[in-house]
C-alpha cells in the first residue's frame, strides 16, 4: 500500500502495475472516479472502488496482451499539488506474439495516499492496430451502452 501524497509516487506506482499484472486496490479511495471519455460506450466513468475493481479484475483476464513497458513522456504538475497530467506509452505483446504500442495521457489526483480520480486519454486505433482488434473496438463504439 503506498503511503505517499505525491500523485507522482502513486503514478509510479501504477507503471508497476501495469507492467506486474499486479495491483494494489488499497490505493484506491472508495469514491474514486475512473474515467476514459474516448472508450466504448458503457466502459467511460466508473464511480466508485467497487465498481471500477469489478470492471478491472475482469478486464484483466480478457486482455489478449502483456504488458512489457511504459516509457514516460512527461509529467505536468498543475496548480493543485494533488493533481498531475501524465504523458506516456504502453508498449505490450499479444498472446499471438504482435507487439505494439499506444499512446495515452492521464490527469491523476491523489487525496490522503489514496487515487480519488483517473482520466485517461488513449488512442484507441492505435490500441486496435497494435493488438490486432481494431473490428472489436469499432464494434465496441456501434452497440449501444
Amino acid at each position: 500500500m503506498t503511503t505517499t501524497t505525491d500523485p507522482y509516487d502513486v503514478f509510479e506506482l501504477m507503471k508497476q502495475n501495469w507492467i506486474t499484472g499486479a495491483y494494489d486496490p488499497d490505493v484506491l479511495a472508495d469514491e474514486i472516479v475512473v474515467e476514459t471519455p474516448f472508450s466504448p460506450p458503457g466502459m467511460r466513468r466508473f464511480d466508485g472502488k467497487a465498481a471500477w475493481l469489478a470492471f478491472l479484475v475482469a478486464a484483466r483476464a480478457d486482455l489478449p496482451i502483456r504488458i512489457e513497458s511504459c516509457r514516460e513522456i512527461a509529467v505536468h504538475r498543475t496548480a493543485d499539488p494533488a493533481v498531475i497530467v501524465v504523458e506516456y506509452e504502453l508498449t505490450a505483446t499479444t498472446e499471438a506474439g504482435r507487439r505494439g504500442s499506444a499512446a495515452f495521457i492521464g490527469v491523476l489526483e491523489v487525496r490522503d495516499g489514496k487515487m480519488v480520480g483517473w482520466r485517461e486519454y488513449q488512442n484507441n486505433v492505435a490500441m486496435g492496430l497494435a493488438m490486432g482488434t481494431l473490428p472489436e473496438i469499432v464494434a465496441g463504439y456501434e452497440r449501444v451502452s
